[in-house]
């Protein structure tokens, strides 16, 4: 089923590669969406694709790339849009 999540990563998360790795992680998923950096340090991911894949990369979100140290994870999940055709980092 496929459905939709919205995270905020907290901790050091920007300049560790954390935006990059996410995408690698997304698209070998099968996920489409977004990450960036927002201006309190966090990061934020939207992602959408099926629940299983989803899943996965919400785990993965917990420990990220080797360099950064997650503090904490918010997350929602919502309906899928379909607005996304591939997944990307925006600035």
């Amino acid at each position: 089923m496929k459905k939709r999540v919205i995270l905020i990563i907290y901790g050091r998360v920007q300049g560790v590669f954390f935006r990059d790795s996410t995408r690698r992680k997304a698209r070998k998923l099968n996920l489409v969406g977004y990450v960036i950096n927002q201006n309190d340090g966090s990061v934020k991911i939207i992602a959408e694709g099926e629940e299983e894949n989803l899943n996965e990369l919400v785990n993965w979100c917990y420990n990220g790339p080797i360099l950064a140290k997650v503090e904490k994870v918010d997350l929602k999940w919502e309906e899928p849009t379909g607005e996304f055709e591939k997944f990307e980092i925006r600035y």
